[in-house]
């Protein structure tokens, strides 16, 4: 596969285009259906793609009008994307997990004409959205829903928009697509947010394509090339996966495979055995902490194996792996490593970390049971990558690795990282303020604080408005905190609080499953609210507290805690669909009784 060609490619559509010529019959997007996996090869969603485009043409939009994609992942998630651009027009993705008025406020602020939602499902959420914006002419839907629930818009099934002359169509899409360049927009992509209503982050083609060919180009120098498979598990919605996720894979002429969620991961994983996964911290986590207990239930040498593997996990975590470990990764190598490649399907390269900051001791873990960790930083803002771990390079964990090539990286006075290149955003959609804020003299203004260590990795202290500063001046950085708390096995979730404060302080959520054993097993009731007024439980959680206390610094440590009522959630406001915690939310939530702990 030539890569050179994506620095050359005009636009997205452009790309794709050429992509499925090349790859004609060779499969593209693969989801699972009654229970078999069923291919769309490159061929065939050309032909959808450019029969789409012509239907959406004829309902009258083009020319820069927006259309709101509403759909879990799946094939007819990237056709509508890319049919959206092929028809002149500009797609807005929106989360799944939207409410009614998130949904109102994504239509009415980018003045949105048209949206894709995939089902009766999810249409329950949309049309009362919808019909309260009134700006809203057409409805496409991916499966069939009931025309009656129409307003002053029209209801169009899939399989209707989806037929025509395919040689007809494909001449008419290249003629509308020719004159888009690098520097067009191509989407309009809300952030989540931890504050406030989501802004619209204006991406235009030139971002994504630098981002496909730089993270492209060096997938295949550092990890070789051969028929790459993805396996697609996050939202489709997200900067990430939209570019890393969907239009790397197109750019390598890989095929994507499309997990059925988080419960049936480990299986899909198996079965699609893919070759590249991008994947936020929080699932490793949560990975990580099965495999463990999984190989603790199995006891005897299992149990003496998986010690073996955390303290060389932590040895990688903080750079101290040496030719003594040779005997260990040896034993390793012939025992726990194939098991836990075998999770992975067998295949695996390299799983992609974004989103967040990863844990090094998380990533340690992986590394030492023999997966490549690619940490890599970036933000919507930037389409959204900057920087990834290379192997070539020396994978520390404590950094996210080096700019991709034509990314400049500066760190300004106050120790903000700045970055400039193509892949920078045009803007906040109908937001010159805060436009302004972000992009000053080419640079954005990332709200992260970092440095760069002697090797040129780039290394994330935290976020610039979530550094507490304690009553003695002292900064403090929460994520770090928080991501030590999550790693001992009887805390889920945590956030930090201090700021102007003599010490620290965390809100904790027990680990449900450690929860229940352990009530079980001194006959209490599993109920948080109940087991938190139990001293003995309050102890149970206090002793994993010190535990994360003895690596911390005097101005680090954890004096008081209080358990959060609930887990925080997507539902509750408390975190963002990519599972970011929303501090704001929290300390609305929780602010009387963190403020008791003083």
């Amino acid at each position: 596969m030539q890569l050179t060609d994506i620095s050359n490619a005009p636009n997205l559509v452009a790309l794709f285009l050429q992509r499925a010529d090349e790859q004609g019959a060779a499969p593209f997007l693969t989801a699972k259906h009654d229970g078999k996996w069923t291919s769309i090869s490159y061929a065939e969603a050309a032909q959808q793609v450019c029969l789409l485009a012509q239907a959406l043409h004829r309902m009258g939009l083009g020319n820069g009008d927006r259309v709101v994609i509403v759909s879990e992942n799946r094939p007819e998630w990237c056709i509508a994307d890319l049919a959206i651009m092929a028809a002149g027009c500009v797609t807005v993705p929106a989360y799944t997990t939207n409410t009614v008025s998130d949904h109102c406020h994504i239509i009415d602020n980018s003045n949105a004409s048209a949206v894709f939602v995939s089902g009766e499902k999810l249409g329950k959420v949309l049309f009362p959205a919808v019909i309260r914006t009134g700006g809203i002419s057409h409805v496409i839907a991916m499966d069939p829903v009931a025309s009656a629930q129409a307003g002053d818009f029209r209801v169009h099934q899939w399989a209707e928009t989806v037929r025509g002359d395919y040689a007809a169509a494909r001449a008419a899409v290249e003629a509308r697509i020719s004159p888009v360049t690098r520097d067009d927009l191509a989407c309009i992509i809300y952030t989540s947010g931890t504050s406030g209503s989501p802004r619209g982050v204006m991406l235009h083609h030139g971002a994504i394509l630098h981002n496909v060919g730089a993270a492209g180009e060096l997938l295949s120098r550092e990890f070789g090339w051969e028929q790459e498979r993805f396996l697609s598990f996050l939202p489709l919605s997200h900067a990430m996966e939209h570019t890393a996720g969907f239009y790397l894979p197109i750019g390598l002429g890989a095929d994507i495979w499309f997990s059925e969620g988080l419960d049936k991961l480990s299986s899909n994983l198996e079965e699609a055995q893919p070759t590249f996964m991008i994947v936020v911290p929080r699932l490793f986590e949560v990975l990580r902490a099965k495999i463990i207990k999984q190989v603790e239930k199995k006891g005897g040498s299992a149990r003496f194996l998986l010690a073996r593997a955390l303290k060389l996990g932590v040895k990688v975590a903080n750079n101290r792996r040496s030719v003594l470990d040779a005997p260990t990764e040896a034993l390793l190598g012939a025992t726990l490593r194939p098991k836990v490649r075998a999770l992975f399907g067998g295949r695996i390269k390299a799983l992609v970390s974004g989103g967040a900051p990863l844990n090094p001791e998380v990533g340690g873990f992986f590394q030492a049971m023999g997966l490549t960790m690619l940490q890599g930083y970036g933000q919507t803002e930037s389409a959204p990558v900057v920087s990834v771990n290379l192997p070539s390079v020396g994978i520390d964990l404590t950094t996210v690795g080096p700019p991709l090539r034509d990314v400049e990286v500066r760190i300004a006075e106050d120790n903000e990282i700045l970055v400039r290149g193509e892949l920078v955003m045009k803007g906040y959609w109908q937001n010159p303020r805060d436009t302004a804020a972000a992009l000053k003299d080419g640079w954005l203004h990332t709200g992260d604080i970092g440095h760069i260590d002697k090797r040129g990795r780039l290394a994330i202290t935290d976020r610039k408005k979530d550094i507490i500063v304690n009553d003695k001046g002292d900064n403090v950085a929460p994520q770090k905190l928080e991501g030590m708390l999550t790693l001992q096995p009887e805390i889920a979730q945590a956030m930090v609080a201090g700021d102007r404060k003599p010490y620290m302080v965390a809100l904790v959520v027990p680990d449900e499953e450690w929860m229940k054993a352990w009530a079980h097993e001194h006959g209490e009731p599993a109920d948080l609210v109940s087991l938190s007024e139990s001293q003995a439980f309050r102890s149970a959680i206090k002793t994993a507290i010190d535990r994360t206390n003895e690596d911390l610094s005097v101005i680090e440590k954890i004096r008081k805690f209080a358990f959060a009522d609930a887990p925080f959630s997507v539902d509750n406001d408390q975190m963002t669909p990519t599972m970011k915690i929303r501090r704001p939310f929290i300390r609305a939530a929780y602010g009387e009784r963190l403020e008791a702990l003083y």
